[in-house]
């Protein structure tokens, strides 16, 4: 068995799903693992990971809107140091997940013909937010 680590930071325009499968299997080739686990985790309370549908724009804009709906920006919520998307960040958050773990098959994610793994940003502001990836197996 071997593993691997690196943490990803990835920048973030604000609100919106970020597609980074592209950038997560690129380091997943650069380590040689044929066959194991993949975990991704987000070390933020405001931003998320999710797989989710990778080529109909369409579908990415209804989970955000979908969300922007259940959890809106307010006035009402009591924590709102940093204004009134913060609260609503962290229930996003836990509505969705800050760790995925993906199997690893012939050196590629198993990932099935219409997915693809994005983080989700919660927040307005620009962000960079880190991904720690650990990858096991042999």
């Amino acid at each position: 068995m071997r593993q691997a680590f690196t943490d990803m930071v990835i920048p973030t325009n604000g609100q919106g799903m970020i597609d980074i499968t592209v950038q997560v299997a690129r380091w997943l080739d650069d380590q040689g693992i044929a066959s194991g686990l993949l975990t991704i985790f987000c070390q933020h309370t405001s931003a998320s990971l999710l797989i989710q549908e990778n080529a109909a724009p369409a579908a990415r804009r209804d989970v955000e809107r979908y969300f922007a709906r259940i959890a809106p920006e307010s006035r009402d919520y009591e924590h709102d140091d940093e204004g009134p998307d913060d609260m609503p960040a962290h229930l996003r958050t836990a509505l969705t997940s800050v760790h995925l773990s993906i199997p690893v098959r012939q050196g590629a994610m198993t990932l099935g013909t219409w997915q693809g793994i994005y983080l989700f940003e919660h927040r307005r502001q620009l962000h960079r937010r880190t991904l720690t990836l650990h990858l096991i197996g042999e």
